[in-house]
């Protein structure tokens, strides 16, 4: 420091460095203040303000105070009158907006918490007052500690995706990226970043966040991440759908900036926010929970409700099977490291295990057994026919069909009923979305997919089948299915292309038929649900809808 800076209240700050950890800087500013009883100005005050105002948690304490209550505590202990000067620091930090962490983090009671830990570790203050501007809270927050230096060691994740009983004779590789190399988001979608896991418990669309697989910055184009996210989504958002967020794996080297993830909010107009219902945030730190905070002038009240945090993968089960999602070999283990680390009487209660089915039991049940059950020997399953039935009477020109979600406790009702042998009557319901969502329920449920595992590979594959050799392709690959299958498919297929002709009413064409069922009708063996196969089973779909008069012929 120069020798004619002017002298003022000490101001220390905890800094990030990369090299040689959390180094304390002090810097000197002028400032009004009060010492002994007498208002002294100094001449750069707006630059105390500044300081003051920035949202890191600036610590102030003149220097003669520090001399003498380390003089004073030396021979007689903490006294009343260091409290004192104590309690005004925090209420001058209050008055000047700073962002003091909590009392215990005063000068002189040890050091700031790691703010990448869980809350239950961190041991900072909820009550956090946080004044949001604009290039002060960029910079500041662009400084805090986010991981520790092993958290950034970047092991590969094991991410096969799901496999059928011909992946080894077809050459399917189940690590190629789902977009060719020649697209122009290929660099973006080889990461990993954003998949599409199907359905979830209440029929919406699961759409999940990765942070831990977010490249380091010089190997993101940040904007057009922006732009692939939007892509992404505009697929879905027509429908319900849900977002999860794997917030563990973020750190220093792979965050984005406070003011890209400002612009990003902006961004998303009313129609990506309209159809969410809900975020789920999983494995929350302090840094996301203040994060939130600070975003919170712009985020409306009616999409704050909508964000839950989670803490444990185990409470995801509430929303969409855990199975069904790629979770990345990083949060699984760090969830498991929670687990561990927790004392057996508040251990979170695990995933629960699957019940036996019931005596009438409907949903889960394959359609082998179901057929077995029907008085009539119908190879289409009861849930298919009450559903469809319904629907084709009251349900062809509602827009939107299939694409909302319904009552969670009717959903839930209607499930119990079938699942105890009770007779369903949705006409006495009158709810055309409670319908559509039991069918898709129903297909989703089955224990062995309406496609069957068997022709996974073959669909995932399609898209390298001739448009002229297509129609046959399928033809053969559906009349090779178990025969309760073939007509249970052939029943649902011409009811959707009965929806599909009247789309200029319910704007349900046979691509938007394609991405609300295609996840039903077919999926892995470990269930698990990526963008690298539901692409082509998408498209598989559409095909089936488009030729669906050549192939059930």
């Amino acid at each position: 420091m120069e020798a004619d800076a002017p002298t003022g209240p000490l101001f220390t700050k905890v800094l990030q460095d990369p090299k040689l950890g959390q180094q304390p800087v002090c810097c000197r500013a002028a400032a009004s203040k009060r010492h002994h009883g007498v208002a002294t100005t100094q001449s750069k005050s707006t630059a105390h303000m500044a300081l003051c105002s920035s949202t890191s948690g600036w610590i102030s304490q003149t220097e003669e105070e520090v001399s003498a209550d380390k003089d004073k505590e030396t021979r007689t202990g903490p006294s009343s009158v260091s409290r004192r000067r104590r309690s005004s620091w925090w209420r001058r930090a209050a008055r000047s907006r700073a962002v003091p962490l909590s009392k215990s983090h005063l000068p002189g009671r040890g050091p700031l918490p790691d703010i990448s830990a869980p809350p239950s570790e961190c041991g900072m203050s909820s009550e956090l007052l946080v004044d949001l501007g604009e290039d002060p809270a960029t910079a500041q927050l662009g400084q805090l500690k986010l991981s520790t230096l092993e958290d950034q060691q970047w092991p590969p994740d094991e991410l096969p995706l799901s496999k059928s009983e011909t992946d080894v004779s077809q050459g399917f590789d189940p690590g190629s990226p789902h977009l060719p190399w020649d697209h122009p988001f290929y660099d973006i979608a080889r990461h990993q970043i954003i998949e599409v896991a199907g359905d979830d418990n209440f029929g919406r669309k699961v759409i999940v966040f990765s942070a831990c697989r977010l490249p380091p910055h010089h190997q993101l184009d940040h904007q057009k991440l922006l732009m692939y996210l939007k892509a992404t989504l505009d697929q879905y958002v027509e429908s319900d759908y849900t977002l999860i967020y794997f917030h563990h794996g973020l750190t220093s080297e792979n965050k984005p900036s406070l003011s890209w993830l400002r612009d990003a909010y902006r961004e998303f107009d009313r129609k990506y926010k309209k159809n969410i219902k809900a975020l789920y945030i999983v494995h929350p730190t302090m840094f996301i929970k203040t994060l939130l905070i600070l975003f919170k002038p712009i985020i409306s009240f009616k999409f704050g409700r909508k964000i839950n945090y989670v803490s444990y993968l185990s409470e995801l089960e509430d929303v969409v099977k855990c199975e069904q999602l790629v979770i990345p070999t990083r949060v699984r283990e760090y969830d498991n490291k929670l687990r561990a680390s927790l004392k057996p009487s508040v251990q979170p209660p695990m995933s629960p295990p699957h019940s036996p089915p019931l005596p009438d039991q409907v949903f889960g049940v394959s359609l082998a057994v179901l057929r077995e059950r029907d008085p009539d020997g119908d190879p289409v399953p009861v849930v298919m026919r009450d559903t469809v039935s319904f629907l084709s009477e009251q349900g062809l020109e509602i827009e939107g069909i299939f694409r909302r979600s319904a009552n969670v406790t009717l959903v839930k009702e209607v499930q119990l009923k079938y699942n105890s042998g009770a007779k369903v009557n949705f006409r006495d319901m009158e709810d055309v979305h409670l319908a559509a969502v039991i069918l898709k329920t129903f297909l989703r449920e089955l224990p062995e997919p309406l496609l069957t595992f068997q022709l996974y590979n073959d669909i995932v594959n399609f898209t390298s089948v001739s448009s002229d050799n297509q129609a046959e392709v399928m033809k053969t690959l559906v009349e090779g299915l178990p025969e309760e299958n073939y007509a249970a498919l052939r029943y649902l297929i011409t009811f959707l292309a009965q929806v599909s002709a009247n789309s200029e009413v319910n704007k349900m064409n046979n691509s938007n038929l394609a991405v609300v069922f295609g996840p039903n009708l077919l999926w892995g063996r470990d269930y698990a649900m990526s963008l690298s196969a539901i692409g082509p089973i998408n498209n598989f779909t559409r095909s089936l809808l488009d030729q669906q008069h050549l192939v059930f012929t």
